[in-house]
């Protein structure tokens, strides 16, 4: 066969049989399929429309796992969530000091870095955590506002699809000196409206407590459309007034969204 015949045979990409077209164009970065990819033809529109792409894009990222295929109703959505599933918090740990962090109350001897245990303190049960923040007699509360745009999170996606938001924490008490331990977490709108709240009574832990670790958390889901911002607030202080960083300490806080199947 001479080569003219082949490649008359063979005129362009789009003479490809669509499952072929799938396999090749699930290789591409989902912002090259929706912005470029999507836009050449109606063939090319309807195939990264199509279900099957999306569903082999979360195989060949070990997003699927089986088992899950029948609470999947739109796949495209839920490779866009775990593609983007992070926690929003940054510098949760002290790694980077007080770095991206609003200290908002900042009173007593103020906010402080400490090493795991710490004095009269329990090690994290995660090993990767070395280091927490620490708040003296007067009250410390410290902040982040997290950006959702900036973050990947388009507008229509957390106002249609309504992804759960989950918040967690980790606070202790050294093991000689009573303390308290507040939180507050806010979705906010455009103009900063509080559209929801988790905001539970503040822990109080008595002198000479097991000064272990303890994990909060909560998820916001069926939440009201037009959220933007999430604001984080945690902190508090200790409850004998004593000199130096006795208070509630705190590490390892995380907001991550993703779909509820995960």
């Amino acid at each position: 066969e001479s080569p003219s015949r082949c490649r008359s045979a063979m005129t362009s990409i789009s003479d490809l049989p669509e499952d072929v077209l799938v396999e090749l164009l699930s290789l591409l970065p989902a912002r090259d399929l929706l912005r470029a990819c999507r836009l050449v033809c109606s063939q090319w529109r309807y195939v990264v429309d199509l279900t099957t792409l999306w569903k082999r894009k979360c195989q060949r990222e070990g997003f699927h796992t089986h088992g899950l295929d029948r609470s999947i109703c739109d796949w495209k959505t839920f490779y866009m969530l775990c593609n983007l599933k992070r926690n929003l918090i940054k510098n949760p740990c002290a790694e980077e000091s007080f770095r991206h962090w609003k200290l908002d109350n900042n009173e007593g001897d103020r906010w402080r870095i400490e090493e795991l245990p710490g004095p009269l303190g329990r090690e994290m049960p995660d090993p990767k955590v070395h280091k927490y923040f620490v708040t003296s007699f007067g009250l410390c509360l410290k902040s982040q506002l997290i950006t959702l745009k900036n973050e990947g999170y388009w507008n229509e996606l957390m106002d249609e699809k309504r992804p759960e938001i989950v918040i967690r924490d980790w606070y202790a008490a050294r093991f000689d000196c009573g303390c308290r331990y507040e939180i507050t977490v806010r979705l906010l709108s455009e103009d900063y409206i509080v559209l929801e709240e988790f905001h539970p009574e503040p822990v109080v832990i008595e002198q000479w407590s097991d000064a272990m670790w303890r994990e909060i958390s909560h998820t916001f889901h069926n939440y009201p459309a037009g959220v933007r911002y999430i604001w984080f607030q945690h902190g508090g202080q200790d409850t004998q007034f004593w000199a130096g960083w006795y208070g509630i300490r705190v590490t390892n806080s995380s907001i991550t969204i993703g779909p509820w199947t995960l």
